[in-house]
């Protein structure tokens, strides 16, 4: 089985150094979103890439999407992930 481990240094690298979100603190709407909580969200976006969505991408290339009478399908797996 294939292994992937979301970059989080790199997202942090470009979160913090390259964009600055801080900056971003000050603005209606952001400041409920402080660095913790960023970080948290990254941290359970590669929870979820690494154990949801990677071992979907076997089953999507050998099953596939289908369309049959307007109707269309998706692979095993796609749609209870797609719900979390």
């Amino acid at each position: 089985m294939p292994i992937y481990k979301a970059p989080l240094r790199e997202y942090r690298f470009l979160l913090n150094e390259l964009l600055d979100v801080s900056q971003y603190a000050s603005l209606p709407g952001f400041a409920d979103a402080p660095a913790d909580l960023v970080d948290a969200i990254l941290e359970e976006a590669a929870k979820l890439t690494e154990e949801v969505l990677l071992p979907l991408n076997q089953i999507g290339d050998r099953e596939g999407c289908k369309l049959e009478n307007g109707v269309v399908t998706t692979p095993k797996g796609f749609k209870e992930a797609y719900k979390l």
